[in-house]
């Protein structure tokens, strides 16, 4: 079994690396008329160095799994801007992928929690397609749309989950086919649990991606275990290693909250039970301190008898 880590977004490791920096459009609007686009442009032009910053940073540590942030471009999807984001920016969006093919990186984005397919509300679902083509037309950009993942969550239940569920599925025809064909769901820490997730990802022929923390909040009647070969499944269409996120809690009053490192403690039971399916995963870390709290749980979990660390950001058991 190979385990590769990664992280979300911004490296710690870096000074003053951060690729989600922004431009409200309160801020926007406050600027002259001649000069807004070109602050646009700028914002954009720095979070796209930062990335291919902590690119390379990825690279150096042999990390092979990276999270881009969902705010490279500010504005992106604001109806009142809605902006050319390409054009100015061929030569930087090609370099992104370019690296990110030459280093062997398995990018993905994960939108935010308004991204949402299940709400009555026909504007709410009209806003998730535009977002998840935004996300989408920046992996094409790229060129890497073949091998990443958009992951989302299925929603809020709106005080019934059944009928909920039915408008998922109908509100989810919207989204273009080759944006739904990259699109992932995960099982989240309030609603939706993972056999709800589960189910839903087969009805609509979607990988999971399992997040371990969420269903320690919010269990399953089954134990995890009795769902892990179904999960593992329905990655088989895009023949990519199922992804998993790892997170610990904050404290057991703060438990939905990620904390700033991962408990090893909170994950081996966890990792452990992994060994019996002898399935390859890729872990995505999700904790405050970034690439530092993944280096830190590579070293923890490698020293578990028989996990031999084989590169910078992989084990093998």
């Amino acid at each position: 079994m190979k385990v590769r880590l990664g992280f979300v977004a911004n490296s710690l490791s870096l000074w003053d690396a951060s690729p989600a920096k922004t431009m409200t459009y309160k801020r926007y609007t406050e600027l002259p008329k001649n000069e807004r686009m070109d602050r646009l442009k700028e914002v954009t032009r720095l979070n796209l160095e930062h990335t291919k910053r902590i690119l390379y940073l990825c690279a150096a540590h042999e990390i092979k799994l990276y999270r881009l942030s969902s705010s490279l471009v500010p504005l992106a999807t604001h109806p009142e801007v809605a902006w050319d984001f390409y054009s100015p920016f061929k030569r930087e969006w090609k370099e992104l992928g370019d690296l990110i093919k030459m280093f062997g990186i398995r990018a993905s984005f994960h939108p935010n929690q308004f991204t949402l397919f299940t709400s009555p509300k026909q504007h709410v679902t009209d806003n998730a397609v535009k977002d998840m083509v935004y996300h989408y037309r920046m992996l094409e950009y790229m060129g890497i749309e073949k091998d990443s993942v958009i992951n989302i969550h299925i929603g809020g239940s709106y005080g019934d989950k059944e009928e909920t569920l039915v408008r998922f599925h109908e509100n989810l025809k919207n989204l273009p086919g080759n944006v739904k064909e990259v699109m992932t769901l995960e099982n989240d820490d309030k609603t939706y649990t993972v056999e709800e997730t589960l189910d839903v990802c087969q009805k609509e022929d979607v990988p999971m991606v399992l997040d371990i923390h969420h269903h320690m909040a919010n269990p399953s009647k089954k134990p995890l275990e009795d769902y892990l070969e179904n999960i593992f499944a329905t990655w088989d269409r895009r023949d990519l290693v199922p992804k998993i996120h790892i997170s610990s809690p904050k404290s057991e009053k703060a438990f939905r909250s990620h904390a700033d490192k991962v408990d090893p403690d909170f994950v081996e039971g966890f990792f452990k039970t992994l060994k019996t399916f002898n399935q390859d995963v890729d872990f995505m870390i999700e904790a405050k301190h970034k690439d530092l709290a993944m280096l830190k749980l590579i070293e923890d979990l490698s020293s578990i008898r028989g996990v031999k660390r084989v590169s910078g950001g992989a084990l093998e058991w």
